[in-house]
């Protein structure tokens, strides 16, 4: 079955305020039954999860149901599906309790095409503990991330690895199943950012050989929460700080503090809805796998409309190479005009497309761009082919 974009618009009550929303990197819009899912778990009675009240058994099952919900979206094991209030402060959780371990003389590699989540807290997790920091570098014309640009840095000290599996700024989609083989010879691990990754392909997360994939419910339809996934096992050797009475069983031992049950309900609604872009039997992996596939077809084929739309317009710079794989994001500038200036204007036209360098503070400085950045244009679930001319008429104007 086709991907039917006028039924998926149907659930999306922030569309009928008109925008044209090009936003979704930062944040997507929410359809109806997330709402709805967050409002339900809220209204309802509940308590601190357990087995004795019907409160304490619908918190339960709300996080057990969260839990199994990213597994199936992730091709991951619910048991290793870690909760918190961002990728950010996941991140730097695990680069604390990571960093225990670490000696001076130890290794780490970031790159410069990710956001900073992926990169500020390895580096000051580095620092703290007298390792040295390698830093792997993209190229500015293309974009691209060399797999040997990574590859290179590696060395019998290198402890971790972090890259993103898609940039937030360009779309770029590194190799990563290449980049995890080499960076697994040295015995290292590999942390992966897949939050603009997650939102438009499916993913499976023993497929990319992450040790560690972290994504936002918020960038896929969901609430804003954080979430990692990794091997129970691998997680049974970490020992992260935590309160003196909290459990020590894994995944919870992770999630400092009591879960939000509401946002929960509304990560597991966003996924369901996922699962059901194009309808169909199956079991919800299968689902997603399906509806999944068909969007990231859809996305593309808008992708390629904008690409050679841009390409008409005289005085656009486009940033990175179209002809590469990445995700449906385009980095670009007007000649003349300051970017900020450029968002502000498409506003005026009903087209949300901001300006910025959206915490990708390396890639934009690489990109010559400095701390300002460009204008950047993400295609969503919701994007249709009249929006996208919409921006096109708009820049043109």
């Amino acid at each position: 079955m086709a991907y039917d974009v006028t039924a998926v618009r149907k659930h999306f009550p922030a569309l009928d305020e008109g925008a044209a929303h090009f936003d979704g990197p930062g944040g997507s819009q929410v359809p109806d039954v997330v709402g709805e899912a967050v409002a339900a778990a809220l209204c309802a009675a509940i308590a601190n999860r357990g087995s004795t009240t019907p409160a304490e058994r619908r918190a339960d099952g709300l996080v057990t149901g969260a839990r199994q919900a990213a597994a199936d979206l992730l091709g991951a094991r619910p048991g290793g599906i870690v909760f918190g209030r961002s990728m950010t402060q996941l991140t730097y959780d695990f680069s604390r309790t990571l960093a225990k371990t670490w000696q001076p003389g130890d290794e780490v590699v970031v790159t410069r095409l990710d956001h900073d989540a992926n990169i500020r807290p390895w580096v000051q997790a580095a620092q703290a503990r007298g390792v040295t920091v390698r830093w792997a570098d993209f190229d500015p014309v293309s974009g691209e991330l060399p797999v040997g640009a990574v590859a290179g840095l590696l060395s019998d000290r290198t402890r971790l690895v972090a890259v993103t599996a898609a940039s937030n700024l360009l779309g770029t989609r590194p190799d990563v199943p290449a980049i995890a083989a080499a960076v697994h010879e040295t015995n290292a691990l590999l942390y992966v950012d897949g939050v603009h990754l997650t939102p438009h392909a499916p993913v499976d997360v023993a497929a990319l050989g992450a040790d560690f994939y972290g994504c936002s419910p918020y960038k896929f339809l969901g609430p804003h929460l954080g979430l990692v996934a990794a091997e129970p096992a691998l997680l049974e050797t970490l020992h992260p700080d935590k309160l003196a009475p909290s459990t020590d069983a894994v995944p919870e031992r992770f999630e400092l503090g009591t879960l939000p049950y509401e946002l929960l309900a509304g990560t597991t609604a966003a996924i369901d809805f996922l699962a059901d872009l194009v309808p169909g039997d199956g079991s919800r992996g299968e689902r997603l796998q399906r509806s999944l596939s068909a969007l990231e077809e859809y996305e593309q084929a808008l992708l390629n409309r904008l690409d050679a739309g841009l390409a008409e317009i005289p005085g656009i710079t486009r940033y990175g190479d179209p002809a590469r794989r990445r995700t449906p994001t385009v980095l670009f500038s007007v000649d003349g005009m300051p970017s900020a200036e450029v968002y502000a204007k498409l506003a005026t036209h009903g087209v949300n497309a901001p300006a910025g360098s959206f915490y990708a503070l390396e890639c934009s400085r690489r990109l010559g761009l400095g701390d300002t950045g460009a204008v950047r244009a993400g295609i969503a679930p919701y994007t249709t082919v009249a929006e996208v001319d919409r921006l096109l008429d708009a820049l043109t104007r």
